[in-house]
């Protein structure tokens, strides 16, 4: 795996593929800066070496040509402010005004490119397109693992243009390495919690994990197609009838395999999906109709977190209940405690997803945990087994 610290940058201009695809406010103001602390590291060793940089990216999802509302321009001032350089600006990504600031960019000087999306060659994974933005560098730096799993331009088409000259950022070698030791290198007991809303979104990474981990907890939204599999009574709450077959199958897989699959015995339900609405706590497979399971009750959250207290390696990908809402949130935050404690003991502990991610900087907590994952697609993908374009396009 060649990274960033193979070379020196002396003299050399650095393109940088990173994901500030970041939250704005309608005031576009950053909401969460995740994303852009978690590539300066990769930025300031590039600058610190005698390098310059040309970082591109994209925002959210334009849909014919440039928008406004999804300039990149609105990051300048807080990716100047971290990395201490007043951060140039092209409006475009392959324009001659892009072309004239890269090419006379000098050592220690940053310029950012406009949206890569503004252009539909970009998710089109269009070769004339990764040729132009191949200009604007001597090396090709891949440091956005939450779009590895896309065979776009920028990602990976562009690579070809680099044979030599091409590796990973720290975002990228972390995530690789990471998700590598849970998958493939990790201390036993395994454990495994999943969350969200659908089965269907995880049925190809709980196949895989069913071969690794030794227990695996199931909350969230996805726990009542389980909990129908099992014959319980789910309410009004979110299932999906399509799968009830597959969440039998994967019971008996599990058993086979050795793996312990843990559901919620008991549920935070209520009548209506809001945060004023009528709550009550029953058993989790006795839920009346007309009464909506939101959330993992007290009796579950005690039993997963003894399984996590136990635990020498932990994976944790989506929420045990609606989290946005306070009252619905005490099963997520109390299995985020109960990661970071265990953490705090010894275990090796990987964050990942949005969700999960949100709630972890939501409580505070991600100092205290090994690793939080900046790819939520891309780290699912990846620990499903599946090739990533953005990574394989380094390493050939």
């Amino acid at each position: 795996m060649k990274t960033i610290d193979d070379i020196s940058f002396q003299g050399k201009r650095a393109l940088i593929r990173v994901d500030f695809n970041v939250p704005l406010n309608s005031n576009f103001e950053i909401t969460d800066e995740t994303r852009i602390n978690a590539a300066i590291p990769t930025i300031k060793k590039i600058l610190k070496d005698g390098g310059s940089v040309v970082l591109m990216s994209h925002l959210g999802r334009p849909k014919s040509g440039p928008e406004h509302k999804y300039s990149l321009e609105y990051l300048l001032p807080t990716l100047s402010k971290k990395l201490e350089v007043d951060v140039q600006f092209a409006e475009d990504c392959i324009g001659k005004e892009s072309y004239a600031k890269s090419k006379n960019l000098k050592a220690g000087e940053v310029l950012l490119l406009n949206n890569l999306r503004f252009y539909k060659e970009e998710t089109a994974g269009d070769q004339i397109f990764a040729e132009k933005l191949s200009k604007h560098g001597d090396v090709y730096v891949n440091d956005a693992f939450g779009t590895a799993h896309r065979a776009h331009a920028s990602t990976a088409v562009i690579a070809k243009f680099f044979p030599n000259n091409k590796m990973f950022g720290y975002v990228m070698a972390n995530e690789i390495a990471s998700i590598d030791k849970v998958l493939h290198n990790s201390q036993k007991p395994f454990t495994a919690i999943l969350g969200g809303a659908k089965v269907s979104d995880k049925i190809g990474i709980i196949e895989n994990l069913l071969d690794k981990a030794d227990h695996l907890i199931i909350g969230g939204g996805m726990m009542f197609t389980f909990i129908k599999a099992q014959g319980g009574c789910i309410g009004n709450s979110l299932v999906e009838n399509n799968l009830i077959e597959t969440a039998k199958e994967l019971f008996v897989k599990a058993k086979q395999k050795g793996v312990e699959i843990h559901i919620p015995i008991d549920a935070v339900v209520a009548d209506d999906f809001n945060n004023e609405a009528i709550v009550q706590i029953v058993e989790a497979n006795k839920i009346d109709d007309g009464w909506m399971g939101l959330d993992i009750g007290g009796k579950s959250r005690s039993i997963f977190h003894q399984v996590i207290m136990d635990s020498k390696t932990i994976l944790w990908n989506g929420p045990m209940g609606v989290f946005e809402m306070d009252n619905f949130a005490k099963g997520t935050k109390a299995v985020a405690l109960s990661v970071a404690q265990s953490t705090q003991n010894g275990a090796y502990s990987l964050i990942g997803g949005g969700d999960s991610v949100a709630a972890i900087n939501k409580y505070k907590l991600a100092e205290q945990v090994s690793y939080v994952s900046t790819g939520g697609g891309a780290m699912l993908e990846y620990m499903e087994g599946k090739v990533l374009p953005g990574i394989q396009a380094i390493n050939d």
